[in-house]
């Protein structure tokens, strides 16, 4: 349920929602980020996630070069342009051979955010970063 939300919002326009990819060594990283009201009620609910007008998501998967979804351990932080950081506290979400990580961010209207993310596993790890800005909906 959660991977049909998710590829739906590939779809989404570019000022809501923002899906990318990005090769670290052998992966090909995918990462989102959007408005928790997104989800639906029952969705948010079933993965213990607020949904708020103020509560961002940042998604990532991470697929190696054969398309299989790998165990990574994630670590990152989104900073505003004023400076304040906030420390992302990824989830695993598994559905099926699927594993996505997601963690809430907080923001205001208008927050442009730079996401800092560190990937690792045994076999290899990387660092990437991305900006978004959240709307109030």
């Amino acid at each position: 349920m959660l991977k049909v939300m998710l590829s739906a919002l590939l779809l989404l326009s570019a000022s809501q929602a923002q899906a990318a990819e990005t090769k670290l060594g052998d992966w090909t990283v995918h990462y989102s980020a959007f408005a928790s009201t997104f989800l639906t009620p029952e969705v948010a609910r079933s993965y213990n996630i607020e949904r708020s007008r103020f509560n961002g998501l940042v998604n990532i998967s991470v697929v190696d070069a054969q398309g299989v979804t790998q165990q990574v351990n994630i670590r990152g932080e989104g900073k505003s342009l004023l400076g304040t950081v906030r420390p992302l506290e990824f989830q695993p979400i598994r559905e099926g051979d699927a594993i996505y990580y997601i963690a809430e961010v907080p923001y205001r209207n208008e927050d442009n955010i730079l996401f800092t993310i560190e990937i690792q596993n045994p076999q290899q790890g990387g660092n990437f970063s991305f900006r978004h800005t959240f709307y109030v909906d």
